[in-house]
């Protein structure tokens, strides 16, 4: 075993190698694995992005180094892109900066941001870079509980209150607040009247607040997430990560901004001036035009996923294993069948895998308050799903 140098010590063993592991090992034996353990989208995006991307990539000029805040056009287009669906005016140059993927942009505005010492606050369960982006920069990490049950309306205040709760026990101070809306792993939703509170009392208690917002377009029901900074003042204390990963299905490309703070945006202009020359140009064309196309195209994958777990959650149901169609997100956050809530998340994932063929995400591996969950990702198609239906109907009977 080589030698762990002492940051590294701090990041435990990936929790989902050991569901990897045996999924990896099916399938090299023949398996058919229906997999629904990471959220990596299966639609691909609309031609036309695609076609702008290799149009772009044949020019010999845009072969060179980029611009590590992104090229201008970029810029506004993604300001635009917020005016037009938030209705929220923003600075192209300096209160936008385009990232290498949403968990880039956070890790690095965490580096930026973070000392030895200071302290991050975040929800559990939490999307694991949330966590340890902090960690990575050599803070201390408070959590905060997200509740399950109730009412969205009642989840959002109990959250409210554990999050007031939490930052009156933290000492010292914490520094920053990351909050991820419609959330990853929980699917909880919130309104604009919680992100009104949150601003306030961190207006109040000198908090910064990152909301990570890369599920805000695939929203179902009615139901449309809205953008922290939305809320009056709110640039004063906070940024936002804008992804293109899901709604417009460019999980490969890796495109992501930062939005809001002119001096988060600043800081991690400056770092990041030291660590990339910026994304591959044709990627960022292409992006351009994804922006600035109707937005049906995203609303079609949101469709698509609302379909598809329309049929997932009727067929649990069926199975007798309760669960609810979320409001947003590609995920189903589902408890474990009474029966089997004994194994724990990890070893109900084995066996969902050994003897149903489906793969899940352990609840566990989202943090200590996820055990007793698991986490299906609709990147299935509606066949692969009716068929995994039918296999966990048998494993039920």
């Amino acid at each position: 075993m080589p030698e762990e140098f002492p940051r590294i010590k701090r990041l435990p063993q990936y929790v989902f190698a050991v569901v990897n592991d045996l999924k990896a090992k099916m399938r090299k034996e023949g398996e058919d694995i229906i997999d629904f353990g990471m959220g990596n989208p299966d639609l691909p995006p609309a031609q036309h992005i695609i076609e702008k991307l290799c149009e772009s990539a044949k020019k010999k000029t845009t072969h060179r180094y980029s611009m590590s805040q992104g090229i201008p056009r970029l810029r506004k287009a993604i300001c635009d892109f917020y005016r037009n669906r938030y209705g929220v005016e923003l600075d192209p140059d300096k209160e936008a900066i385009m990232t290498i993927g949403s968990k880039e942009g956070l890790s690095h505005l965490m580096l930026a941001m973070l000392e030895p010492g200071d302290i991050a606050m975040v929800p559990s369960p939490r999307y694991p870079i949330h966590y340890y982006a902090p960690v990575i920069a050599g803070a201390s990490v408070l959590t905060v509980p997200l509740p399950f049950e109730g009412s969205e309306e009642e989840k959002q205040e109990l959250f409210l209150k554990n999050i007031y709760d939490s930052y009156e026990d933290s000492y010292p101070e914490a520094k920053v607040l990351i909050l991820n809306f419609p959330n990853n792993p929980t699917t909880m939703t919130v309104s604009l009247d919680f992100f009104k509170e949150v601003v306030k009392f961190a207006k109040k208690k000198g908090l910064w607040i990152i909301h990570d917002l890369a599920y805000g377009d695939l929203c179902f029901d009615g139901y449309k997430a809205p953008s922290i900074l939305q809320v009056e003042g709110a640039k004063d204390v906070a940024v936002e990560t804008y992804s293109m990963t899901k709604g417009f299905s460019m999980a490969g490309w890796r495109v992501g901004f930062i939005l809001g703070n002119e001096t988060l945006v600043y800081n991690l202009k400056r770092l990041k001036s030291y660590l990339d020359y910026g994304m591959f140009t044709p990627i960022q064309v292409a992006s351009i035009i994804a922006l600035e196309s109707d937005y049906s195209i995203v609303q079609k994958a949101a469709d698509t996923y609302s379909k598809r777990l329309d049929i997932l959650v009727a067929g649990l149901n069926a199975a007798g294993w309760k669960v609810g169609k979320p409001r947003a997100t590609m995920f189903l956050w589902a408890k474990i069948p009474e029966k089997f809530s004994h194994m724990g998340s990890i070893d109900f994932s084995m066996m969902l895998l050994r003897e149903a063929k489906v793969a899940v995400a352990p609840g566990i591996g989202f943090g200590e308050h996820g055990e007793g969950y698991v986490r299906f990702a609709v990147v299935e198609n509606e066949k692969r799903i009716r068929q995994a239906i039918r296999n966990i109907k048998r494993l039920a009977r």
